[in-house]
């Protein structure tokens, strides 16, 4: 266990479990993952875990903000640890690899909505999909 994973846990009202270290580090070592993927990480780490263990760790924490959830048309829920700033994804429609993008202005929300309908916008989710560099250079001509 590290102290800054055991205080995260602490300063967001949650209490120190193995299970819930372990999702952290996975998501750590894998930004991006499905729950399932996760649950394989955190099974080869700490051997013992349901999945619904995982599944309800992810729950509590995307609900106490100490991680994030993208939801991509077409896809299950993946889970990030980048959380406090209003960035975005591009996502391969060949491979499925996530990546970060940082909005262009650089503040939440980032983009000005045409017409707002009277909200007061604090957040806007943008996944740009398109094809990888490494799947390009797999395509011939690419």
């Amino acid at each position: 266990m590290t102290l800054d994973t055991a205080n995260l846990l602490r300063k967001h009202g949650l209490s120190i479990t193995a299970q819930r270290l372990a999702v952290l580090r996975a998501l750590s070592r894998r930004p991006h993952s499905s729950a399932d993927a996760i649950a394989e990480e955190v099974r080869a780490e700490i051997s013992v875990i349901s999945r619904q263990a995982v599944y309800n760790a992810l729950g509590t924490m995307v609900e106490k903000g100490l991680i994030r959830r993208i939801q991509p048309t077409g896809s299950p829920a993946l889970y990030e640890d980048r959380v406090g700033d209003n960035h975005h994804h591009a996502i391969c429609r060949t491979c499925g690899k996530t990546v970060d993008v940082d909005c262009a202005k650089g503040a939440a929300p980032c983009l000005t909505a045409a017409a707002d309908a009277g909200f007061q916008i604090d957040a806007a989710e943008v996944i740009y999909w398109g094809t990888c560099p490494a799947c390009l250079a797999e395509t011939p001509g690419g």
